[in-house]
C-alpha cells in the first residue's frame, strides 16, 4: 500500500491558495477515481482507495503545514507503511507555474511542511512538486504563498492538475514515463 499526502493549510481562507495546491490535488484524486474517506479528526482526513491495482491512502494534514510531520507520522505508524512508499505533493516555489517535478530525497529548500515531515519521518521518501511561481523577492514569499491563485491561473490549473490525474498510477512504477505522458499532453492542448 501507497501513502500519498498532500500539504495544505486547512480552512476556507486557503482554500485556493498557492500554498494549497497539494490539498487540491488530493481533493481531485478524491472525485476522480472515487477513494471513500476512512478518517477526520483535528490532525487529519484520510481517504482509502484504488488507483489501477494500486492500493492507495490519501491524507490531507489539517493541523497546518508547519505541523504536517506529526498526521504523517501516526498515518505512517497505525498503517505501517514504509516510508518508501511514501508520496508527499507539495507547492514549489523554484518552478514555474504548475512545472511537475518529482524528487526522491535530498533538502527541503525551507518549506515549512517539509521541515516538519523531515524531522518526524526522515527525508527517504518521494516529493512531487508543483510549481506555483516566485514572486521575485525572498521577503515577499511568506505573504505569496498563502495567496489565492489568480482567476487567468484558474483553467490552466484546472487543465494540468486533470493531465496529473488521468497519469497518476505511473508515479508508482515510471517517473520518467509519468512526466512524458504529462508532456505530451500539455504540447497536445497547448498548456
Amino acid at each position: 500500500m501507497f501513502l500519498v499526502c498532500g500539504l495544505g493549510n486547512p480552512g476556507e481562507k486557503y482554500v485556493e491558495t498557492r500554498h494549497n495546491i497539494g490539498f487540491h490535488i488530493i481533493d481531485k484524486l478524491v472525485s476522480n477515481y472515487n477513494f471513500i474517506r476512512i478518517k477526520k479528526d483535528k490532525k487529519k482526513e484520510l481517504f482509502k482507495g484504488h488507483i489501477g491495482n494500486i492500493e492507495l491512502i490519501l491524507l490531507k494534514p489539517l493541523n497546518f503545514m508547519n505541523l504536517s510531520g506529526v498526521s504523517l507520522q501516526e498515518t505512517i505508524n497505525f498503517y505501517k507503511i514504509d516510508i518508501s512508499k511514501l508520496y508527499v505533493i507539495h507547492d514549489d516555489i523554484d518552478l514555474n507555474l504548475l512545472k511537475i517535478k518529482i524528487k526522491f530525497g535530498g533538502g527541503n529548500a525551507g518549506h515549512n511542511g517539509l521541515v516538519s515531515i523531515d524531522s518526524h519521518v526522515g527525508n527517504d521518501y518521494s516529493r512531487i512538486r508543483i510549481g506555483i511561481g516566485h514572486p521575485g523577492n525572498k521577503e515577499l514569499v511568506p505573504k505569496y504563498v498563502l495567496k489565492k491563485f489568480l482567476k487567468k491561473e484558474k483553467k490552466l490549473i484546472n487543465d494540468k492538475t486533470n493531465i496529473l490525474i488521468k497519469y497518476f498510477e505511473l508515479i508508482f512504477s515510471d517517473h520518467n514515463l509519468f512526466l512524458t505522458r504529462i508532456a505530451e499532453e500539455e504540447k497536445i492542448h497547448g498548456l
